[in-house]
């Protein structure tokens, strides 16, 4: 593992410990390659990566359409919790799993803080 992915690892190790409620994290290219993640081994990082990227991708077309301005995040609340992009830099997304009884309001402040962070580590 390369001293910027160790970083990266620590970081999101980091983040988990500060909102319990996140359950599993990945950073990811904009294209869809993974580059870090601390996901349960019966999740598919490939996918989740993938997932991101297209998710992504229909988010920022729908801005184009209905302009919103620049998007923050992209939020989806399912039955058994949440799924949640944030951009880390220009070509780095954060995605984290999060729990349904999780405090939303101490993730979406631990990703905003540590999405910053990745970016600082992405860009050497």
């Amino acid at each position: 593992m390369s001293a910027t992915a160790k970083q990266l690892q620590d970081l999101l190790r980091q983040m988990e410990g500060t909102a319990p409620g996140i359950e599993a994290s990945a950073i990811v290219t904009t294209q869809g390659l993974p580059i870090v993640a601390a996901m349960p081994q019966t999740v598919n990082e490939a996918i989740v990566a993938a997932m991101t990227a297209a998710l992504l991708g229909v988010a920022e077309r729908a801005l184009t359409e209905i302009p919103r301005g620049k998007l923050q995040q992209v939020t989806i609340e399912a039955e058994q919790g949440y799924i949640i992009l944030k951009g880390a830099g220009d070509n780095a997304i954060l995605t984290s799993l999060v729990k349904k009884t999780a405090n939303l309001g101490m993730v979406f402040l631990a990703l905003k803080r540590f999405s910053k962070e990745i970016e600082k580590v992405l860009q050497g």
